[in-house]
């Protein structure tokens, strides 16, 4: 049969690259779908023609993708003549129920049930059939992959509680029961309040035209602002040219750089100042006389030091942050800042602290083993157990380095998964939940259906029926939900950071906490990503970066979804003024991990918000 086959490609037209490998392959698609040599190279005729395949030469790599064809035209054909009979790709999973348990019919596969569960999401998922969008429900009811039959599910990994226990006349405290989940769900759930900062991007928006004068105005403009800033505060000088010889001790503003390639050293701390007042120009930076520090490449900050030879500065303090009202309202003219301040006090004293209820996961949403959204569709259904004002979805969504989307074997293009899976997964649920519930989805650079670039312009959803209901944010971007302020990015920052950091700590006892430490850069620096030069694969527009990446004052919440391990973190931010008492805010910073992992879950978290870091509930949560 091989030789029938290798003679079928040649009258054909085609070439066999590596022919042995190919031809056995070939004939083993043959015995097992039951396929005549000339029906298997019309196949591959077909395929030749999708793939739009440069040359007439048969490649052991496109094997795979064949494979996919071919057992979807054996899916198609079955389904005429049997419409009861499913078929399952290599693109599925391992293992098929042969009979379907009834009870257990609209059961997410793998969540703990009892009766008031089964009931609840027996009415979710009817309205989902209801609506006709039902997303191959159907064809997850019937498998078993592992993330099926993962154990140890929704239990709670971290915990931080500052709510107060609510107690009822009798001085019994309350506990939620799941008997009175079904009533709490038909409770009008309380809306709320959302409101973006827009950041000039739009979708659709011109990127990746950026010049080497953009690289130079942004990196220019954030040593400007930084150093206008400490001065603004009187608790520095106006700042000096480092590179010139002196022994009198000075003060100079500059961003950290690395004199080479590699990773920062004590010998390859370089620090260049502005063009107004070094012409640009680097020095060489010594921190041997401080006890503690931590420093990164693209990090502005203040040095306090002296240069005796003109070649080196030898920094007797290093500021790394700017107090917090200077920092909020630096670019701001006078009058416009008064009556800021004057609306915050007004809102303050007539407005009380409201409980803000929300789920925040990161993705990827689905396991490496397939495209069914199993981890998605599990927090969705878990959204509705617990009703939360207002769920927060970051990507990726469809991610570039999930196997079957680098390899191309996907049969539809990548919008329609992101429509026909995630979009109408996240509809259904907005649908069923009511017009009080809201929803907002942060892109990631790596969702292979969206733009590749950072900044990153939001998604285009308009075309949605519950498109009121969802928030579609750029990343990174800000917005308020109840007058709490949340900013997210979905760029690994963290990660980032962790590989190019350089600190010292002092041996004073005192606990050293790198994560808390790396989190507090980005506030202290005002950017979502102040890393410079960018990690690789981070396709960083410098026209854009200077609007897109700002944090004009410090958020309620940040959400940085990093690989690095899931945490909630409250996060001391704040700096004296000469005069004046000291400023503390405290920022509530959130890693939720990823609710995939490999072929098993991740996590997400679930939180109850009152106004501050003193008052809520945050737990880390395994799906």
């Amino acid at each position: 049969m091989e030789e029938e086959i290798k003679a079928e490609f040649l009258k054909s037209g085609f070439t066999l690259d590596e022919e042995q490998k190919i031809l056995k392959k070939c004939h083993t698609f043959c015995q097992d779908y039951g396929l005549e040599p000339s029906d298997l190279v019309s196949s591959w005729e077909i395929y030749y023609l999708n793939r739009q395949l440069d040359e007439s030469v048969v490649k052991d790599a496109e094997m795979d993708g064949f494979l996919g064809h071919l057992q979807n035209e054996q899916l198609g054909a079955s389904a005429k003549k049997d419409p009861g009979l499913h078929m399952y790709s290599f693109k599925d999973v391992d293992m098929v129920l042969d009979a379907e348990d009834e009870d257990r019919k609209y059961v997410i596969l793998g969540t703990p049930i009892d009766k008031s569960e089964k009931l609840q999401l027996d009415i979710y998922d009817s309205a989902r059939k209801t609506n006709g969008n039902n997303f191959s429900s159907e064809r997850k009811s019937k498998l078993v992959t592992p993330f099926g039959k993962r154990s140890n599910k929704f239990v709670v990994k971290f915990n931080i509680d500052n709510l107060p226990t609510i107690e009822t006349a009798n001085g019994i405290e309350e506990h939620y029961d799941l008997e009175d989940g079904i009533i709490k769900r038909v409770q009008p759930l309380k809306s709320s309040s959302l409101v973006v900062h827009r950041s000039g991007l739009e979708p659709g928006c011109r990127f990746m035209y950026d010049r080497i004068e953009d690289r130079f105005n942004a990196i220019e403009n954030r040593i400007r602002k930084h150093a206008a800033a400490l001065v603004a505060s009187s608790l520095y000088e106006e700042p000096m040219d480092p590179s010139v010889a002196s022994q009198r001790s000075m003060f100079a503003v500059g961003m950290i750089c690395c004199d080479g390639e590699g990773h920062l050293n004590d010998k390859s701390i370089l620090l260049q100042s502005s063009v107004e007042h070094s012409r640009g120009q680097r020095v060489r930076l010594e921190l041997n006389k401080l006890s503690h520090f931590s420093v990164f490449p693209g990090q502005v900050v203040g040095i306090k030091g002296h240069n005796p030879s003109g070649h080196c500065l030898i920094a007797s303090e290093l500021v790394d942050s700017v107090p917090l009202s200077i920092a909020a309202n630096a670019d701001l003219p006078p009058t416009k800042k008064q009556a800021l301040d004057e609306e915050i006090q007004a809102t303050h004293l007539s407005s009380t602290p409201t409980e803000t209820t929300m789920i925040i996961a990161a993705g990827p949403f689905t396991t490496t083993d397939n495209l069914l959204f199993e981890p998605l569709s599990e927090l969705l259904a878990y959204a509705t157990r617990n009703s939360p004002q207002l769920l927060i979805l970051l990507g990726p969504f469809i991610d570039s380095e999930h196997p079957q989307i680098k390899k191309g074997t996907v049969d539809l293009s990548f919008d329609d998964i992101f429509q026909s899976e995630v979009l109408r997964m996240v509809q259904d649920y907005l649908e069923y939940m009511g017009p009080n519930a809201r929803l907002v989805m942060v892109p990631s650079i790596r969702d292979a259906n969206h733009d590749f670039v950072f900044p990153q312009p939001a998604f285009d959803l308009n075309s949605l029926d519950v498109r009121l209901q969802i928030i579609s944010l750029n990343n990174p971007g800000i917005f308020e939900a109840d007058q709490v302020m949340i900013g997210c990015c979905t760029v690994d920052i963290l990660k980032h950071l962790s590989g190019e950091e350089m600190s010292r700590h002092s041996m004073d006892g005192q606990p050293n906490d790198r994560l808390s430490r790396l989190a507090n850069h980005i506030l202290s620096q005002q950017s979502f990503y102040p890393l410079y030069p960018p990690a690789e694969g981070v396709p960083m527009d410098f026209s854009l970066a200077s609007e897109g990446l700002h944090i004009s004052s410090v958020p309620d919440l940040l959400i940085l979804p990093s690989d690095i391990k899931y945490f909630v973190k409250v996060l001391p931010v704040g700096g004296t003024i000469e005069g004046e008492e000291e400023q503390m805010k405290r920022c509530v910073c959130i890693n939720p991990g990823r609710l995939a992992k490999g072929e098993g879950g991740g996590t997400f978290v679930e939180l109850k918000y009152q106004g501050s870091s003193d008052k809520m509930n945050a737990s880390i949560i395994s799906i």
